[in-house]
């Protein structure tokens, strides 16, 4: 873990560095390739062994994707380094997780009602009716004993995707979503969700649904509160029962 020389760490950040301003300058977008190994260190002037671990750091944060056999592209450069991040330290103690699970919903619920108006405003009614068929699917298939009812966990992301998807914003996008996932992770830690926690969420994506249908912004802001309500009861619960446990 520490046996690399200061400066080859130095050298190994240039190099990393190097590389993204490369991107930058030469106005790649995701899926474009990349120079050779051998170009790149003479442009760089960096050694191979340097280019190499540049390019695992890299790849680690979704910047460049390498493709084994065919060579190295400009990544996604999706979120799924902070989804890591954020998984692994709600994952590191209970106390950790409540507070990473109670900041996911603040932030997942500021983004939703912040763009409340153009949410409603832009949906269409193809898109309304895509939501309303991701609520039956979660009434349908439930959300079942703990490891079970996958298909409701998937229609209830679908339904929160799609719910930011005409904002056309593609950060915010990805942002709700990593959130989500995060949130997905760490959840089956608080425990305790019965049949009237999954029949008060189902209704309230109803709500969401119907407000949006209605083109009543205020009524959507209402049923988001009414969404977001029972998760923060469950953080609460949670933890008033580990400081019980203490």
């Amino acid at each position: 873990m520490s046996g690399a020389k200061p400066g080859r760490q130095l050298l190994r950040q240039e190099v990393v560095e190097g590389i993204k301003r490369y991107i930058l300058e030469e106005r790649l977008r995701p899926g474009d390739p990349l120079p050779t190994e051998p170009a790149l260190c003479e442009a760089l002037g960096a050694s191979r062994s340097s280019v190499r671990e540049a390019v695992k750091i890299l790849n680690a944060l979704d910047i460049v994707e390498v493709r084994h056999g065919h060579g190295t592209y400009v990544g996604r450069l999706s979120l799924s380094a902070l989804v890591e991040s954020l998984t692994f330290r709600g994952l590191l103690s209970p106390g950790d997780d409540f507070q990473v699970l109670a900041d996911l919903v603040d932030v997942r619920e500021l983004v939703e009602r912040g763009m409340a108006d153009r949410i409603v405003t832009t949906l269409s009614p193809g898109q309304l009716d895509a939501l309303e068929r991701l609520v039956a699917a979660m009434r349908d298939q439930g959300a079942g004993e703990p490891g079970e009812g996958r298909g409701f966990v998937e229609a209830d992301r679908a339904f929160h995707a799609l719910l930011v998807e005409p904002l056309g914003n593609e950060l915010i996008e990805q942002l709700s979503m990593a959130f989500w996932d995060v949130y997905a992770i760490v959840a089956p830690h608080l425990d305790g969700f019965t049949h009237a926690d999954e029949t008060e969420t189902i209704a309230a994506h109803q709500s969401i649904v119907d407000a949006a249908r209605a083109g009543d912004v205020a009524a959507f802001m209402k049923s988001l509160g009414e969404h977001y309500a029972p998760v923060r009861r469950r953080i609460s619960e949670a933890r008033a029962r580990d400081a019980a446990q203490a």
